[in-house]
């Protein structure tokens, strides 16, 4: 098991948001469920973070959990199957030619376009 110091030195996802109603930010942890804080500034927030990883962590480690690690690019190939109609693969690979891409490079750029569109 590690130390807490140990933990606390991993690469957590770190997620900000502005905090419309009350001013300041929201900052929690993904990978650490229920685990979040505010602060009045960005500066404030993320030290306020800080302090609540470390608490979050204690206070589980108090009570016999297993701390999650946290999630990492290193754990996706970037590589995945899917089966899709005949007629929407014809589509794609028609469309993909008249870009002068190949289909691979098509579908990454629609998916890429769908995420920015709904701000990921």
């Amino acid at each position: 098991m590690k130390t807490i110091e140990e933990y606390m030195k991993l690469p957590y996802r770190i997620e900000l948001t502005p905090d419309h109603d009350e001013g300041g930010f929201a900052v929690s942890y993904p990978d650490l469920p229920g685990c979040l804080t505010v602060g009045k500034s960005i500066e404030d927030a993320y030290r306020n973070a800080e302090d609540a990883k470390r608490e979050w962590m204690l206070a589980a480690m108090d009570s016999g959990l297993a701390i999650p690690e946290p999630d990492t690019v290193d754990q996706y190939s970037g590589q995945f199957k899917l089966r899709l109609p005949r007629s929407l693969h014809r589509q794609l690979v028609q469309q993909s030619k008249r870009e002068g891409i190949s289909m691979n490079q098509y579908c990454v750029y629609l998916l890429s376009q769908n995420n920015a569109l709904r701000g990921m």
